[in-house]
């Protein structure tokens, strides 16, 4: 599956991305945001691409690479979670894992894809994202794309020696 903006691509994962996932599970600076604990192994990595072949009826999750159309290099990820087809709703979360391509419209770009999949293709009447308070530059994207805090989880995630609150933030497709 790949999905198609102006200047980045959605796409499934592949084997050959096991190197780029490895570095983002492993890069410490982002696991905050991505509510990870512990280092992965390359064999656990592995086994995961090797599981990515499942459609997200099964795996209940879709995770896609955010790819520069220019290049075809993989620079982030995309993935709705907690997939609830009774329901018709799901989690979405974003990660641009260089500085460096943060603030260039990457992650706009690729909510917009995975939002219109998500309501066109999957019929999802909701996505919902939890945010950290102080992670300013997804509160403003997602509030630009209509999203909405609706609750606030108090002291929800412990980093370091801190608690963090998260802000819960939906959006239903009223179409």
């Amino acid at each position: 599956m790949t999905l198609r903006g102006q200047n980045i691509y959605l796409r499934a994962l592949e084997p050959e991305d096991l190197e780029f996932i490895y570095t983002i599970e492993n890069d410490e600076s982002v696991w905050e945001v991505s509510h990870t604990q512990t280092p992965y192994s390359r064999f656990l990595i592995r086994q995961y691409l090797e599981n990515a072949h499942q459609d997200i009826y099964e795996a209940k999750q879709l995770r896609l690479a955010i790819c520069k159309s220019k290049t075809a290099e993989a620079i982030g990820l995309i993935d709705l979670f907690d997939f609830d087809p009774q329901n018709s709703r799901a989690g979405i979360g974003i990660l641009i894992h260089q500085v460096q391509d943060r603030h260039k419209g990457v992650g706009a770009e690729a909510l917009q894809l995975l939002m219109d999949y998500a309501f066109t293709h999957l019929q999802l009447h909701q996505l919902y994202a939890n945010i950290a308070e102080d992670n300013q530059p997804s509160l403003q994207l997602f509030t630009k794309f209509g999203f909405r805090k609706i609750g606030v989880k108090k002291q929800w995630n412990k980093i370091g020696s801190q608690f963090k609150d998260e802000v819960l933030f939906q959006i239903i497709n009223d179409k």
